[in-house]
């Protein structure tokens, strides 16, 4: 665990970020401070200048290493009792930030995959997607590890500094570029992703776009819709590494017929794969379809919350839908960002909207929607 000076104005500088453009909290908020694995003198911190904003705070402190202990042991009446407890706290909160932090980001791989499905249904699906996501003003974001400078390949102090660029940029600047493609998204009808492996197509006509600005999380910088939910057909070829409770999975290839993944390849977790995307009907469709431009994140960490946000990607997820805007009314107990890459480097693509194309090779070609190009947003 990296434990920054008390007083690091870094810091301060994110726990401004948060409190204000993210959740712009006042007097009448009810916070909930969810950490896990954080130092205390930053949790403070985020406590300190809630506070100075006139919400009420509560903390949930956590840790890793006891949640893989309390998966280990999980009976479906456990994960009820948790699910009723952190449901009737979150129905009392307005704001909610979620400080997420360990040295170990494969934790819970030795936890089965039937415990995590159970926990997914049982606590997921009524605690998260049924109350905080719908119902509270929220952000999510990781805290810097030596963990996570390790799977970044980066040196701790290296790590440290690209976090904080990340996380504290300029998201107003973003959120102003943004207008065009949110605008362009919510009067597409079809939309075509070509790449190597790659060739599909689906329709979001009618279903709105949602730019995503370092309001919900941190880092940030992306929009996303999701497809009518039948209209999904052909092939996409992930090429990035997705962690996904608690395993590696790669080469990910799903093919798509009206809709529904009707076949799923992750090289030796195939097997796996399938079975997750078996945990509820829902799970064979699509919940999301997003493109992704932060300028400051160009390769994969194998931390979804950066890595959805790769500038020049797109992430097209399997499983549950968020509520409209945006929201195609896909229900699942999985949401699983998983992405692709297309500048030159990974192999490049294209996007078209309608025929036109938009982005080659992860540069965006319109001129309304330039602004989004990482020169223009550093």
């Amino acid at each position: 665990m990296v434990h920054l000076a008390m007083l690091d104005p870094r810091v301060t500088k994110l726990a401004e970020l948060l409190c204000t453009h993210s959740t712009q909290l006042n007097e009448a908020d009810n916070l909930l401070i969810h950490a896990f694995d954080i130092p205390e003198e930053c949790v403070a911190e985020v406590v300190r200048i809630a506070q100075s904003k006139g919400a009420k705070v509560a903390v949930r402190l956590e840790s890793s290493l006891v949640r893989r202990q309390i998966l280990h042991g999980l009976s479906e009446a456990s994960a009820q009792l948790i699910a009723k407890v952190e449901k009737y706290e979150m129905e009392q909160m307005t704001a909610y930030i979620a400080l997420r932090g360990t040295n170990n980001y494969a934790e819970t791989s030795d936890v089965s995959g039937d415990i995590m499905n159970l926990w997914a249904r049982e606590y997921t699906t009524p605690v998260v997607f049924g109350v905080r996501v719908p119902k509270t003003k929220w952000v999510a974001l990781r805290w810097p590890s030596a963990g996570m400078a390790q799977q970044a390949n980066m040196s701790t102090p290296g790590f440290e500094k690209f976090y904080f660029d990340v996380c504290t940029m300029d998201y107003a600047r973003m959120a102003k570029a943004c207008e065009p493609l949110q605008e362009l998204m919510n009067n597409t009808d079809r939309v075509r992703l070509v790449g190597p492996g790659t060739d599909c197509s689906f329709s979001i006509k009618g279903v709105g776009a949602v730019a995503c600005t370092g309001r919900r999380n941190i880092p940030d910088g992306e929009c996303f819709s999701a497809p009518v939910k039948d209209s999904v057909n052909g092939v996409v070829q992930y090429n990035t590494v997705s962690l996904y409770q608690g395993t590696e999975f790669k080469d990910i290839r799903l093919t798509m017929k009206d809709g529904k993944i009707v076949d799923a390849e992750a090289g030796p977790n195939t097997a796996l794969i399938n079975k997750i995307l078996d945990t509820d009907e829902g799970g064979r469709y699509f919940g999301e379809f997003a493109i992704g431009f932060n300028p400051y994140i160009l390769h994969p960490m194998k931390d979804t919350l950066f890595d959805e946000k790769i500038a020049g990607s797109f992430h097209f997820t399997p499983g549950n839908s968020y509520d409209p805007p945006g929201g195609n009314g896909n229900v699942s107990s999985i949401h699983w960002d998983i992405v692709n890459i297309q500048r030159p480097e990974y192999g490049g693509g294209e996007i078209w909207f309608d025929d036109v194309m938009i982005r080659k090779d992860g540069l965006f070609v319109l001129p309304e929607l330039q602004g989004l190009n990482p020169e223009n947003l550093k």
